[in-house]
């Protein structure tokens, strides 16, 4: 009767086993988070203005949804994007946020999908947000998207 007993609770053992194996990775929802100020330009400026980022992203969908404010620019805000780059380098536009005038504005929001470069670069540190203005078409305010 033992011996049946261990033969049955191996069976089931292993079936538990392997159909913990065949359930889908489980999606996870990061949270990030960018803070703006002029210092962190390159080059930096002496820029009064500072702003601040916050985001998730959706590792299945691969979905990055943000919310972000700035204050005190010199000027309205022109354009702002996510660029790809590493801290204290430039890097080219990734996602934008907006690319004009009259659609800019505080508080922005806005959601967008990444390739996998794109996502690899966010999960790497490797992107941050830049405001631009009319006196500093390079980026006034830019903040490093950090986990």
């Amino acid at each position: 009767m033992t011996y049946r007993f261990m033969r049955h609770a191996l069976a089931g053992a292993a079936l538990i086993a392997g159909l913990s194996l065949a359930v889908p990775a489980i999606a996870a929802t990061v949270n990030l988070k960018a803070d703006l100020s002029g210092a962190s330009e390159v080059p930096a400026n002496d820029s009064a203005g500072k702003g601040a980022v916050t985001a998730t992203y959706d590792t299945d969908s691969k979905t990055l949804t943000w919310k972000g404010t700035y204050s005190g620019l010199t000027g309205p805000a022109v354009a702002a994007h996510f660029h790809s780059g590493d801290p204290g380098k430039n890097g080219g536009v990734a996602v934008p946020i907006f690319t004009s005038a009259d659609k800019a504005g505080s508080p922005f929001e806005g959601k967008a999908t990444l390739t996998d470069a794109q996502a690899a670069d966010l999960m790497a540190g490797k992107l941050y947000v830049n405001i631009h203005t009319a006196a500093h078409k390079a980026g006034e305010i830019r903040g490093q998207v950090t986990k």
